[in-house]
């Protein structure tokens, strides 16, 4: 048996999927939102599945207090519409935890003691660990007979050296506030690059690359060897590159300023940096796919939006370069990097003399498989690689319980 139910608790809602790590496989996911307010929604989808007697796809409006009413509505999904949780009974549950701070650098088996740690980083992450932790123990009251584990987006940057996560503040002040560089998208960095390595049948421990996740939040990772060595986000997910709706990278005093001269409160600079820049601050939409079509209409906001967004990639990918000494592979990942030819081809343009050379037919092509969009020529190899964050989580969870 090697069936892993997938866990992503969030303040409100709850994403899930079954998956059968060794076929990997999805059997079944879903998504159960607007826990404790009101017009809750839930989702469920029986994978693989287009004509059932039950009905493969769930759809429905439902009230839902809190995130164990949320499993059980999840559970209703899985009885009515499949597949069955008897005949594919998970073997455990693996949940996603967004800050693990420097406690937690691999998946970990969930005991009491984990719980309170989880607790205590919620001052590093308010928005995250504890909507994690309840989906934990909501979990653990659904599920009480197998392992539930914890596999923390921070984990696979706990590799890097202290030059690259330390800030240069004061040391003590630094030490008793945990501040420094955590990094986060760690299980999709670690994903994607491992699954870049089988594209290129090369083993991962020869392989210098530079992992660009492009989302709505955004992030750059070099990895060395299958290790972190770098990358942009830091001690929250809101520094390095520009992203949907946050800043990325600022200068410091720039807040202290508003703060000044514009009356902007503690709250407001974080609704500021946060909610209302990136690409929707700068060009007047959040989404990609409108601030390209935008652009490509002549707005000038949206194409000035698109060159930052851009050409902060571009100065990131210079910058790993340089740390990592030599690239073999650029990897996009994510659904902007996934699905947007404009971007890949605006990040990367101009690096041909550090071997960089994008093929435009290739880039063009659209799909859900590892592809190869450079020249064969390319010294560097540019790919897209679909990032599976879940499955990640499953092997990860099923290797430890395994273990």
């Amino acid at each position: 048996m090697s069936i892993v139910l997938v866990v992503n608790s969030g303040s409100s809602s709850l994403k899930y999927q079954l998956i059968d790590v060794e076929q990997s496989q999805t059997l079944a996911s879903g998504l159960v939102e607007r826990i404790g307010a009101a017009g809750g929604h839930a989702r469920h989808r029986h994978e693989g599945v287009e004509n059932d007697s039950l009905g493969s796809h769930w759809d429905v409006a439902v009230d839902i207090a809190d995130h164990e009413a949320a499993f059980a509505v999840m559970l209703e999904g899985f009885a009515a519409h499949g597949p069955s949780l008897e005949a594919h009974a998970p073997i455990a549950v693996g949940h996603r935890v967004v800050q693990g701070g420097a406690r937690f650098f691999e998946p970990t088996v969930i005991t009491p003691l984990v719980k309170i740690n989880i607790d205590e980083l919620s001052a590093l992450a308010p928005l995250h660990n504890p909507a994690n932790l309840e989906g934990i123990e909501a979990a653990q009251r659904a599920f009480p007979d197998v392992p539930h584990v914890a596999v923390f987006d921070t984990a696979f940057h706990q590799t890097m050296p202290p030059a690259a996560y330390t800030y240069a503040i004061d040391r003590e002040l630094a030490a008793k506030h945990r501040i420094r560089r955590y990094g986060f998208h760690g299980t999709s960095h670690r994903f994607v690059s491992r699954a870049a390595a089988e594209y290129l049948e090369r083993p991962i421990e020869q392989l210098r690359m530079i992992v660009l996740h492009l989302g709505n939040g955004a992030s750059a990772c070099a990895v060395d060897g299958g290790r972190s060595v770098e990358t942009s986000m830091g001690m929250t997910p809101l520094e390095g590159l520009v992203m949907g709706t946050r800043s990325g990278d600022i200068d410091p005093a720039v807040l202290l300023h508003l703060e000044r001269r514009a009356g902007l409160d503690t709250d407001g600079v974080d609704r500021l940096l946060n909610s209302q820049s990136g690409i929707l601050g700068l060009g007047g939409h959040g989404d990609m796919r409108d601030l390209v079509a935008a652009r490509d209409a002549g707005d000038e906001a949206a194409t000035l939006a698109l060159e930052v967004y851009t050409h902060r990639i571009r100065s990131y990918v210079g910058a790993y370069a340089a740390q990592l000494g030599r690239v073999d592979a650029i990897v996009f990942t994510a659904g902007v990097g996934e699905n947007s030819a404009v971007v890949r081809e605006l990040a990367l343009a101009g690096l041909e003399g550090f071997g960089v050379e994008i093929d435009p037919e290739r880039n063009a092509v659209r799909g859900s498989e590892a592809r190869r969009i450079s020249t064969d020529g390319s010294a560097t190899a540019v790919l897209v690689v679909p990032t599976n964050e879940e499955l990640e989580i499953a092997r990860q969870t099923l290797q430890l319980v395994r273990a």
